[in-house]
C-alpha cells in the first residue's frame, strides 16, 4: 500500500512541476517575442541569440523552451538580465521561490502606503522593453519628470 501512495505522490509532484515549467516557459516565450527574438521560425535564430546574449549554453535555452527542464540559478540570472526582468520575478514565476521567500524591502515602497514598489527610470525602461541602446536616454528623459530625489 505504501508503494502505491508513494507512486501517486510522485506522479502529482511531477505533474505540478510540469505545469510550472510549462507556464514559466510560456512566460519566457512571451518576453522573448516582445523583445524581438525570433523563436517561432526554424531559422529565426532567436534561441541561439538569447543564449549568446546571456552567455549561457544553447542547450539550456532549448531545454527550457521545449519544456524539458528548468534552468539553473546562474542561467536564470543571466536570462533575467538580458530580458530586463528582475531576478526576483524570474524566481517567483519559475516556482522556485515564493513572494514570501523574497519580500520587497520597505525602502522600495512609495510614500502614502501604496502597495507596489517604485521603479527606477532604468527599471521602467527594462520592463517596458526599451531597446538597450536607448535605455540611458529614456532614463535621462524620465528623470526630468520625477520630483527631486525621485
Amino acid at each position: 500500500m505504501a508503494s502505491t501512495s508513494s507512486r501517486a505522490g510522485a506522479r502529482v509532484d511531477h505533474n505540478f512541476r510540469a505545469a510550472g515549467l510549462d507556464g514559466f516557459a510560456g512566460w519566457i516565450e512571451g518576453l522573448l517575442r516582445a523583445r524581438g527574438y525570433d523563436i517561432d521560425s526554424p531559422r529565426g535564430g532567436g534561441r541561439s541569440k538569447l543564449a549568446d546574449d546571456a552567455g549561457v549554453h544553447r542547450a539550456a535555452v532549448s531545454r527550457l523552451l521545449q519544456r524539458q527542464s528548468m534552468p539553473d540559478l546562474e542561467t536564470m540570472r543571466r536570462i533575467a538580465a538580458v530580458l530586463g526582468v528582475p531576478l526576483r520575478e524570474m524566481l517567483i514565476r519559475s516556482g522556485r521561490l515564493t513572494e514570501d521567500d523574497l519580500p520587497v524591502s520597505d525602502g522600495g515602497r512609495p510614500a502614502g502606503g501604496e502597495d507596489r514598489p517604485w521603479l527606477s527610470a532604468e527599471e521602467a525602461a527594462l520592463r517596458m522593453g526599451v531597446p538597450p541602446e536607448l535605455r540611458e536616454l529614456f532614463a535621462k528623459v524620465a528623470q526630468q519628470f520625477l520630483p527631486e530625489g525621485g
